[in-house]
């Protein structure tokens, strides 16, 4: 049985879009054509990448969380936000928190990109590192009761749907004829808002959510009918390694989305080869993930069909990049 839930409207996704107005990139829409994706997608298929990588911040990110502060008290900016992400959630937390003047504590896992950690303290975040994402949750409640702190969740709520919608709008606006969509699975957020504004606006579009094999938390969330915790999450494409699904985003992805898939690290290192030999793209295994299951698990159901490919990110060092690289050999 499907919970009642506020499910964002157009009208009120093409307001979010005008509230954010130039604090976020109206990041461009390219068409992959070349030998090389007649090879991998077949003759007729036509890939259209949504460059996020280009995003403020290097990924999506800034879309859900800088909406999410945009409606902030001025007692609440003064107190500053807090907010728990394995990189791409806090850069994004601490670029908005920098954008409107505030203070951002964000809590990380060890196991971090040094890059991202730089990258939020760049912004002017407190960084806590600590053992693993389970204990980064229990860590920043902490923060959020000790210092009265906003915190800013990385997947979970109507405002983060709002902001990730977005992208689902500029999407459709730039290519109004899709057949299918095909989003990366972390949390669910950034699935769960291109989901709603891509069927409003599309209803005949099919919407594929992507996860890594070892962080599938909405796969099987979708098959136990509701949100459920991973007791481990094992996979290189750390920013969509979230060890459980949400309540609001479970709902909008099992209302809107018509399968979701999972891809290996393999895949995931193979395609992030391809992506820099054939299109010149340097992105994390997340912004791999859309196009590794297009050339995978989805490739008979996107055969000939117009697709839209959400590249969420690009936030990596050059080191942990070539490793990758020479993994996927």
């Amino acid at each position: 049985m499907m919970k009642s839930i506020h499910i964002p409207t157009p009208r009120e996704i093409q307001q979010a879009r005008e509230k954010l107005g130039n604090s976020v990139r109206r990041t461009p829409v390219w068409e992959w054509k070349s030998d090389v994706s007649r090879q991998l997608l077949g003759k007729g298929t036509k890939a259209h990448l949504k460059l996020e990588l280009f995003q403020y911040g290097g990924s999506f990110k800034p879309r859900g969380a800088l909406f999410s502060m945009l409606d902030l008290s001025e007692e609440e900016l003064n107190n500053g936000v807090t907010a728990v992400s394995a990189g791409n959630h806090a850069i994004a937390v601490a670029y908005a928190a920098q954008s409107l003047n505030t203070t951002a504590k964000v809590v990380m896992p060890k196991t971090a990109n040094k890059f991202r950690v730089d990258k939020c303290k760049s912004h002017g975040a407190v960084v806590e590192l600590v053992d693993d994402v389970h204990i980064a949750f229990e860590r920043v409640k902490e923060i959020e009761q000790q210092e009265n702190r906003t915190f800013i969740h990385p997947f979970e709520g109507e405002q983060i749907a709002l902001g990730t919608a977005t992208v689902g709008l500029e999407l459709c606006q730039d290519v109004p004829n899709l057949d299918a969509v095909i989003v990366p699975v972390g949390g669910g957020g950034l699935c769960a808002g291109i989901a709603a504004a891509v069927t409003q606006m599309n209803p005949s579009c099919k919407i594929y959510g992507v996860e890594p094999t070892g962080a599938d938390s909405m796969s099987r969330s979708l098959e136990a009918g509701e949100p459920v915790e991973i007791e481990k999450v094992d996979t290189i494409a750390d920013s969509l390694a979230a060890p459980h699904a949400a309540p609001y985003s479970f709902e909008l992805c099992r209302r809107f989305v018509d399968d979701v898939v999972t891809v290996t690290d393999l895949e995931l290192a193979q395609m992030m080869r391809t992506m820099f030999e054939e299109l010149k793209l340097a992105v994390e295994p997340a912004g791999a993930s859309a196009m590794a299951a297009a050339v995978g698990p989805l490739t008979d159901k996107i055969e000939g069909k117009n697709v839209g490919l959400i590249v969420c990110g690009t936030n990596i060092d050059t080191r942990s990049f070539q490793t990758i690289l020479d993994n996927a050999r």
